[in-house]
């Protein structure tokens, strides 16, 4: 049942086309001063994550995304696949210099010009000008284009009056605001000769060199959160400071010394939209970060498992093994298998994510693409996290609670994720609106079969059955033979069927019943959308949930190695049959899967975590971490010391003549002795 894998191997696949890059950033967490403590207090958390960004502008990675005549390789995939790693020495370190070097110095470089650039890019990169990112209100969370900080164009003294008008516009969970930043990119509502022409950057200095606050701005420290220690985030007013008219990021809009706007996107929705998805790398950088966190914490879970033992079993002086347990493998190979389909999926995700940023393909529907998959798989992957973690830490006993192992300061630290960059249940409606917007221009006449097709272009191929859904459910029952078996049910065609499938009916049904908004006044439209909500999200999950797939499924196709390609066959079923069972009652309502053979999927499950589960430590160790990244006292190697000293006091112990006899051992001997004197 075990295969001979090389770890080594499944890591070149794992670290895939930026490997160098992810192990440049985990060199990071070999430097023990950039290490998180839990007893550190909170200004001794926050200098120590400042040094740590020091360290990571010292790697050169934050200057590999720039253009090459500003020293940049204009490698923007590079930078996030090392800064990802970063998790592995410290998530605060991962979220402070994701504020500094990718939303900061990102949207100078991104929504900023050449004149721009070199005034404050490099210094920005190089970790010397340190900033923050002041886009989320109080008021006005992850609905940005209504955020109502204003930026008012006075033409007498060619400024910008920048104000919090109210206190619910106050910035507020800005990154690097209470202690460190000595500028910040702010987003307000442009206002020139009258007009609101909608958000826009403008990079606003807010403190002197020596550190004080400058006039008119107020800062408050937001002080300890449930996480995030070492990150300094607080709250940012603005009491009309003046800023001058360059100090606007103008790639999308610009105005005149006379203060007339110009932009090169005529519609402002456009214009937010396009500015918007030029910092889409906070996003992509969060499903790196939350699956790197997701393997540590199954790196530890692992290797305990693997050691620790518990209750004797077939044997009255041998404990057995954790990880041996058929529930332990159901707890762990499961988070396993979706932890290597997410990182497939992120490597597609950073493809198309260096295409449109480095020029390579900036085509419209790559870049909505890019959009649509960096918001459908940061809200999966950090809500993954916190269940890998989480089943990490109780698959890890009282041992998993303790801080010197981890998990506890990962699942504290991870759980901010799932709202930062933009809250997960807002990003799925974004993907769902995105799923049916590429098809509205056929909403009037939708019918089943067009939604097969709108899905077979959503997802650049073709879907199997290409009949039109209402034969759909007929031809996947026509798959299912009465001698189907094992490997039936393990068939890749049969899951993508399946999955695909229900995408298609959920896209379907949602389409048809949203069909009449289209003639509707807003205000009743919105009360249909909202009617429907709910269904919007289940249809964006189960559209990151079939590209997952597909990533692992890709990539097992590609495997030359024998035993390499049979793991991989064996994560990609645990994760595709855990998501069919996952959705049972779904393909059973809809007449999916016969009721007779949906019965096999948990037998089957079964068997591939029992599997898995003899290869276990090689699926880990092929992550790429040693202890200095993992740092958990429980997967070092400690417990076998500890099982092997307890197994060879009790070895010792039996073998004297004084040691106590069992009263279990009495009683049996005594009932056999009574049965043998019948």
């Amino acid at each position: 049942m075990k295969l001979s894998l090389d770890p080594k191997a499944i890591n070149d696949v794992l670290d895939g086309q930026w490997a160098e890059a992810r192990r440049r950033g985990r060199t990071l967490a070999e430097d023990q001063t950039t290490h998180d403590d839990p007893a550190d207090d909170l200004e001794t958390a926050r200098s120590k994550t400042l040094e740590g960004v020091a360290k990571m502008a010292e790697t050169g990675l934050p200057m590999t995304g720039l253009p090459p005549e500003m020293g940049g390789k204009n490698e923007h995939a590079t930078n996030v696949a090392g800064f990802e790693e970063t998790v592995t020495a410290n998530p605060s370190l991962q979220i402070k210099a994701g504020v500094q070097f990718g939303l900061f110095g990102g949207a100078i470089l991104h929504l900023g010009d050449a004149q721009q650039h070199e005034k404050w890019l490099l210094d920005a990169q190089a970790g010397k000008l340190l900033g923050s990112f002041a886009m989320t209100e109080i008021g006005h969370g992850s609905d940005v284009a209504n955020v109502a900080t204003t930026a008012t164009y006075d033409a007498a003294t060619e400024e910008f009056v920048v104000h919090t008008p109210f206190r619910a516009a106050t910035k507020e969970f800005i990154g690097n605001a209470a202690r460190d930043a000595r500028a910040a990119v702010v987003f307000a509502q442009l206002v020139t000769q009258g007009v609101n022409h909608g958000v826009h950057a403008f990079f606003v200095p807010v403190r002197d060199d020596a550190g004080q606050p400058l006039p008119g701005i107020s800062i408050e420290d937001d002080g300890y959160k449930g996480g995030l220690k070492g990150v300094d985030n607080g709250r940012i007013v603005f009491d009309s400071v003046r800023i001058p008219r360059k100090n606007l990021l103008n790639r999308y809009g610009d105005v005149t010394a006379e203060g007339v706007y110009s932009s090169p996107i005529e519609s402002p929705g456009r214009r937010f939209f396009t500015m918007l998805g030029t910092l889409v790398q906070g996003r992509v950088s969060l499903d790196g970060a939350s699956i790197v966190a997701s393997k540590i914490a199954l790196d530890i879970a692992v290797r305990y498992g693997l050691e620790r033992k518990q209750f004797t079993a077939g044997d009255d002086f041998v404990e057995t093994t954790l990880l041996d347990y058929g529930q332990h493998q159901r707890r762990l190979m499961p988070a396993l298998a979706a932890v290597y389909a997410s990182s497939f999926a992120h490597e597609k995700l950073l493809t198309s994510f260096e295409e449109v940023f480095s020029g390579a393909d900036d085509s419209e529907e790559n870049r909505a693409l890019l959009e649509t998959r960096a918001a459908a798989f940061k809200a999966d992957s950090t809500w993954m996290a916190l269940d890998v973690i989480q089943e990490s830490r109780e698959a890890c006993g009282g041992a998993g609670f303790m801080a010197e192992n981890r998990l506890v300061g990962l699942r504290a630290d991870l759980d901010v994720y799932v709202t930062f960059e933009g809250d997960n249940t807002v990003l799925l409606q974004l993907v769902a609106k995105r799923l049916l917007g590429d098809y509205a221009k056929e909403f009037a006449n939708l019918d089943v079969g067009g939604a097969a097709r709108f899905i077979g272009t959503q997802a650049a191929e073709h879907t199997l059955y290409r009949t039109g859904l209402a034969n759909a459910g007929r031809a996947i029952s026509d798959a299912f033979t009465p001698n189907l078996g094992d490997k039936r049910i393990r068939s890749g065609r049969l899951q993508r069927t399946l999955l695909e499938t229900r995408l298609e009916v959920m896209v379907a049904g949602v389409a048809q019943a949203l069909r009449p908004a289209t003639k509707m006044p807003a205000d009743k439209a919105a009360a249909l959308f909202n009617v429907h909500q709910h269904e919007l999200i289940e249809m964006a999950r189960a559209y990151v949930e079939l590209e997952k797939w597909k990533a692992l499924d890709e990539k097992l196709k590609e495997q030359s190695d024998p035993a390499q390609a049979k793991v991989f066959r064996r994560l990609r079923d645990t994760y595709g049959l855990g998501l069919i069972e996952k959705h049972m009652a779904w393909h059973l309502m809809y007449g999916r899967l016969p009721m007779s053979r949906a019965r096999q999927i948990n037998e089957t499950m079964g068997r591939l975590c029992q599997k898995l589960a003899a290869n276990a430590l090689d699926l880990v160790e092929a992550f790429g971490y040693d202890d200095i990244h993992r740092r958990a006292t429980i997967a070092s190697g400690v417990e076998a010391e500890r099982q092997a000293e307890a197994a060879d006091y009790y070895r010792r112990a039996r073998a004297r003549e004084d040691f106590p006899v069992d009263e279990k051992q009495l009683r049996k001997a005594a009932k056999k002795a009574k049965q043998a004197a019948k």
